[in-house]
């Protein structure tokens, strides 16, 4: 997976996640949904943190292929 594809499917992530959130705040997403709309937030930070790792092992001069998606824990753990 190259940068392009992770900020392809980041793009379609959020597109989903847009649709679900306007959806909520007409008060019509299932429990279901609602518990995507989560999933998705967890995805879409994954994503970002492997597109930063990406840049900032090419920037080092390292493989940006040695970037490896983080667990759920960890990503959602980042404090800023």
């Amino acid at each position: 997976m190259d940068d392009q594809d992770v900020i392809g499917r980041i793009n379609e992530i959020a597109h989903e996640e847009h649709e679900l959130w306007e959806k909520e705040g007409r008060g019509e997403t299932s429990a279901t949904e609602q518990e995507r709309l989560r999933e998705l937030g967890v995805t879409l930070d994954q994503c970002w943190d492997l597109l930063h790792q990406r840049r900032a092992r090419r920037a080092a001069g390292q493989d940006p292929d040695q970037a490896t998606v983080r667990d759920p824990r960890t990503v959602e753990g980042y404090t800023g």
